[in-house]
C-alpha cells in the first residue's frame, strides 16, 4: 500500500515540476519575443549545422524541434546514420534552448559540459526529426533531453544534454 502511494506522490512531484518548467520558459519566451526561425537558421549556416544540412524548425516556450537529412554527410561508411550527426544534432538543439533562455542576460555564456545518447534504431535515408525539451533548469546548469525519430516515427536516439550558464561576475 505505501509503494501505491508513493508512486502518486512521485507523479505529483514531476507534474508539479513539469508545470514550473513550462511556466518559467513561457515567462522568458514572451520576455525575449518569438525568434525569427529564418534568422535562427542562417546563423548557423556556417557551422556544423549548415554543414551536416540540420535546420531548426519550430521554437515554443517548452520544447525545441529540429531535423537533419540522412545522406552522404551524415552515414557512415555503412550507409547508416552515423550516432556523432545524431549527437551533432542533439547539442545544436539542447545548446540553442539554453542560448534561447539566456539571451536577455548580459554576459550568459553557455557550453555543453555532457552529452549522451542511446541509439536505438538504424536509418538508412530519408530524414530524422529531434524534439529538445527541458528535464530541469537551474541557474547555471540545463539539462535538456533530445528525442530523435526517423520519417516513420520510430525512435532512432534517446540522449541528455547538461549545458552549463556561465556568467561575469560584477567587481
Amino acid at each position: 500500500m505505501w509503494s501505491a502511494g508513493y508512486r502518486i506522490f512521485g507523479a505529483c512531484d514531476t507534474l508539479s515540476r513539469f508545470l514550473y518548467l513550462r511556466e518559467y520558459l513561457l515567462k522568458t519566451y514572451i520576455s525575449q519575443g518569438c525568434p525569427s526561425l529564418v534568422k535562427i537558421n542562417q546563423q548557423g549556416a556556417s557551422g556544423l549545422e549548415g554543414n551536416l544540412g540540420m535546420l531548426i524548425t519550430a521554437v515554443a516556450p517548452d520544447f525545441v524541434c529540429g531535423e537533419m537529412p540522412v545522406d552522404h554527410r551524415t552515414v557512415q561508411p555503412f550507409g547508416l546514420l552515423h550516432g556523432g550527426a545524431s549527437i551533432s544534432l542533439a547539442e545544436s538543439l539542447g545548446s540553442y534552448a539554453s542560448h534561447m533562455l539566456t539571451m536577455g542576460e548580459e554576459g550568459a555564456r553557455i557550453a555543453g559540459v555532457e552529452v549522451s545518447g542511446s541509439h536505438l534504431k538504424a536509418v538508412r535515408s530519408g530524414r530524422v526529426t529531434a524534439v529538445c525539451r527541458p528535464v530541469s533548469l537551474g541557474r547555471s546548469l540545463h539539462v535538456w533531453r533530445i528525442l530523435i525519430r526517423d520519417d516513420q516515427g520510430d525512435l532512432n536516439c534517446a540522449a541528455n544534454l547538461t549545458v552549463k550558464i556561465s556568467r561575469k561576475r560584477e567587481s
